[in-house]
């Protein structure tokens, strides 16, 4: 898929399933989304009075965890799924600044935030090494990029287990709860195609990320990038 095509595809299919965007994130990960987000924001360290930016922020539930490690940080929270950020907006009446836009273009300038993140997006975007390269230019330098991602698990057996959920269940499920099958068929083969985490960390480092390294959340069916610049 070009560029412009997936990412006019991305854009469609989360102002389609916004509705049932949060109701599935609890169903998929078992309620253990939200703790996940609030791992990766501690990582991002957002410093006290300090400014974060979340990337595809969607609903704003990455912003919220930054600012409840971080009380006094303010978050810009950029998207260009409009319909994401109206249901933000409704949750996160204070502290999060909900703007539209690109990640790959961002309209802001060199070296202002204290550190920026993203969650559940790598795998949509149609260049991650350009959007790497965007959290580089924007963030201050020493500042922190962090990225949560879902991922395949490698332990054998938890492997197969995970792949009769994820790629055969899951997708019924979420097409049902939610009244959008291929949005839910589209999320297991997007992670198949996605880069393994070694590839990940390589990617930050060809930007410029000092210091980078990956986690394993949830047994595996998830990792956390962290660089510095």
């Amino acid at each position: 898929m070009l560029s412009e095509e997936k990412a006019t595809f991305v854009r469609a299919m989360f102002d389609r399933i916004a509705p049932r965007y949060d109701l599935m994130n609890a169903v998929m990960t078992l309620g253990q989304h939200q703790r996940c987000r609030r791992a990766a924001a501690r990582l991002a360290r957002p410093p006290r009075d300090g400014l974060a930016l979340d990337l595809a922020t969607g609903t704003g539930d990455f912003a919220a965890a930054l600012r409840e490690i971080e009380p006094t940080c303010r978050v810009i929270g950029i998207d260009f799924a409009m319909e994401m950020m109206r249901l933000g907006q409704t949750k996160y009446r204070n502290g999060v600044i909900f703007t539209q836009g690109d990640m790959l273009h961002l309209p802001l300038p060199d070296n202002l935030f204290d550190c920026a993140v993203n969650g559940f997006v790598l795998r949509n975007v149609a260049d991650v090494r350009a959007a790497f390269a965007e959290m580089y230019r924007v963030l201050k330098p020493g500042g922190r990029a962090v990225s949560l991602e879902i991922t395949s698990p490698r332990l054998p057996v938890w492997k197969n287990i995970f792949g009769i959920y994820f790629d055969h269940l899951m997708p019924r499920l979420g097409g049902w709860l939610s009244g959008q099958p291929d949005a839910y068929r589209y999320l297991p083969q997007s992670v198949r195609e996605f880069y393994p985490p070694e590839q990940v960390v390589e990617l930050m480092r060809g930007v410029g990320f000092r210091n980078v390294f990956f986690r394993w959340l949830m047994l595996g069916t998830m990792a956390v990038y962290v660089g510095t610049k």
